[in-house]
């Protein structure tokens, strides 16, 4: 009789801590990268792959909303690391634009390279979990191309002011922000990204850029073949 008393409760003890094993590896991975993004973060070269629309795998990145990091992630040395990678990426002359965003990495986290034409020097910042509270101002028609989709270029209804928020890395504060002009317009073509959408969904018209064209000739832009193993 008693032998038929514990034995269920061995199981339930240990039933207990399944679950809560479980939960803490899920827990887990909510506070870190995936094997998959760690892969990428760690094995790309500081000029990383820039994901493109016309390939199949890299389409579905592309066109998946993109997850926040947490505060645990935010301090570690990985993203450190990825955001040198994807400041260096966004400057190197193979590339040469104004903004930058995780899924064109080949990572769908809500983090963002955004030229600030508004500061002094214009420089490059990235922000974390950024998101577009709200446009406003008047609304504008901008010529805009993408690094996921060369060498076309198109002219996109856009807001001239926006009030976005992100993740202070350091405290890991919600961050409000008013931003206009032409810094306002990156922003939102960047968090469409993080959206999962790209400016020719919102294009009044898409042209082929000869001069970004003629461009691309110097730089080799293939995929390295590792890549199509990784599952984001």
């Amino acid at each position: 009789m008693a032998i038929r008393l514990v034995l269920p409760a061995l199981i339930c003890v240990g039933a207990v801590y399944g679950v809560m094993y479980y939960a803490a590896k899920v827990q887990a991975r909510k506070d870190s990268f995936t094997k998959d993004e760690l892969r990428v973060i760690r094995e790309s070269p500081d000029v990383m792959y820039v994901t493109q629309e016309i390939d199949s795998l890299d389409h579905i990145i592309l066109r998946k909303e993109s997850t926040e990091l947490p505060q645990a992630a935010l301090k570690g040395d990985d993203y450190k690391l990825l955001v040198k990678k994807m400041l260096v990426t966004i400057q190197d002359p193979s590339q040469d634009g104004v903004g930058l965003a995780a899924p064109q990495v080949g990572l769908n986290r809500r983090i963002a390279v955004v030229q600030r034409f508004d500061k002094e020097g214009e420089p490059f910042e990235v922000y974390a979990n950024v998101r577009i509270e709200r446009l406003f101002g008047d609304e504008v028609d901008s010529p805009e191309g993408c690094l996921s989709y060369p060498p076309f270029s198109g002219i996109v209804p856009r807001r001239d002011s926006v009030i976005v928020s992100y993740s202070d890395p350091t405290s890991g504060e919600k961050v409000l922000e008013s931003v206009g002009g032409y810094t306002a317009i990156i922003f939102q073509h960047e968090c469409d990204h993080l959206d999962g959408h790209l400016y020719i969904d919102k294009a009044d018209t898409v042209f082929v850029n000869p001069a970004w064209e003629s461009e691309r000739t110097s730089f080799n832009y293939d995929k390295p073949a590792w890549l199509s193993e990784i599952n984001i």
